[in-house]
């Protein structure tokens, strides 16, 4: 049964190449769709436990497979594109040259453009370029490691 509701195996492929970038990384221990379904029941009984302390819970209450993969993998993701510590500690980030940034902004004006047409200034949205270039290079990063993996 497909308890995580991959829609074709190329999604169920991309999803394993992330684990397995995000185990290289440190992030997780194990890679494998079972410890995601481990992770998941834990993510729930700790939100189950915080609920009955009556403590706050941000999100959902409890998540299905599929959902906590997706969680789990946008997490993956945002925390690559915002060179977390604990990433550092296994990857080396290539350094991005004030040119690369400014040609990034000026080949992508549609992300830097409000809907009444006028753009945001390069200085109001320099941290968004930086982790839009890191969000490239995560997906790169993916890339090769699904080249591998065929």
């Amino acid at each position: 049964m497909n308890s995580f509701c991959f829609s074709n195996e190329a999604e169920k492929k991309y999803a394993l190449a992330c684990l397995e970038f995000a185990k290289r990384l440190g992030l997780i221990e194990d890679s494998s769709l079972e410890a995601v379904e481990i992770r998941c029941k834990a993510e729930n009984e700790k939100r189950k436990a915080a609920i009955e302390k009556g403590e706050a819970v941000y999100g959902l209450v409890e998540f299905s497979l599929s959902v906590y993969l997706d969680y789990e993998l946008t997490r993956i993701k945002l925390d690559f594109a915002s060179e977390k510590e604990e990433i550092k500690k296994n990857y080396i980030y290539t350094p991005l040259s004030q040119k690369e940034k400014k040609a990034f902004y000026k080949n992508n004006q549609d992300l830097f453009t409000r809907y009444s047409g006028d753009k945001f200034r390069y200085k109001e949205v320099a941290m968004i370029i930086e982790k839009k270039i890191r969000e490239e290079q995560f997906e790169n990063e993916i890339n090769n490691i699904l080249c591998q993996l065929s």
